[in-house]
């Protein structure tokens, strides 16, 4: 069994292997980009509003996730946002800090290995933690055959906050918007003791029960 292995994308090889990834998969597979040099910027090491993570099976690029922090909650107006009933930003706003969890992409010959996924997060989850965020962000496509829809909401936790028709990407899908309340999914991962617990929640023990801790209090998505 090849090794799985995740590294914060710091250097010109490293962006090299994130942009195959996003090649393979937003450009080749779901033809969402037209090119990906300018998904991963060249100064990523340096950048302190956003991270990029990559992991690999052995020697082979596997997958990517960026986070951006304190991203914008409020949306283009041409994006056609549609919030659920009792979303508030503003209020959401003055309870939680948010990190924008995106472009969080498989390549397909190892896209149904759970380790591989579970290891990015691994990875991810905790540096945003440790610099006091308390809430992800995230679009999903509602008509992705590969959504992460469902293990965002029944596994991990996220919360439907609302949906717009476009963005970014070059995809007719209506996105979903989801949110993370990262210590109320700790504590419910806790309760659960299963293997996702095991894999991501076990590595946040520190930051949340330990005195002295950045403690992260739960919040409501409504605010």
């Amino acid at each position: 069994m090849k090794d799985i292995t995740v590294q914060k994308i710091l250097s010109a090889t490293d962006r090299d292997r994130g942009l195959a990834v996003v090649e393979a998969v937003y450009r080749d597979e779901k033809q969402w980009i037209d090119s990906a040099g300018m998904e991963i910027p060249t100064d990523a090491a340096m950048r302190n509003d956003q991270s990029w993570f990559l992991v690999s099976v052995g020697d082979e690029p596997a997958g990517v996730i960026r986070l951006v922090y304190d991203p914008c909650l409020e949306m283009p107006a041409e994006y056609g946002v549609v919030l659920e009933p009792g979303v508030d930003f503003e209020g959401l706003k003055r309870h939680g800090r948010f990190v924008d969890i995106g472009r969080f992409m498989i390549v397909p010959v190892h896209r149904r290995n759970t380790r591989v996924v579970m290891k990015l997060l691994r990875a991810a989850i905790p540096e945003v933690v440790d610099r006091g965020y308390t809430h992800f962000v995230t679009d999903v496509f509602e008509n992705d055959p590969h959504s992460p829809l469902r293990f965002h909401t029944r596994v991990l936790g996220f919360e439907r906050i609302g949906t717009h028709r476009h963005g970014e990407l070059a995809c007719n899908s209506t996105r979903i918007i989801l949110i993370l309340d990262i210590a109320r999914a700790y504590h419910r991962l806790k309760l659960r003791g299963n293997r996702v617990w095991r894999e991501l929640g076990a590595g946040l023990r520190d930051f949340i029960e330990v005195p002295g801790s950045r403690r992260l209090a739960p919040a409501r998505a409504g605010g």
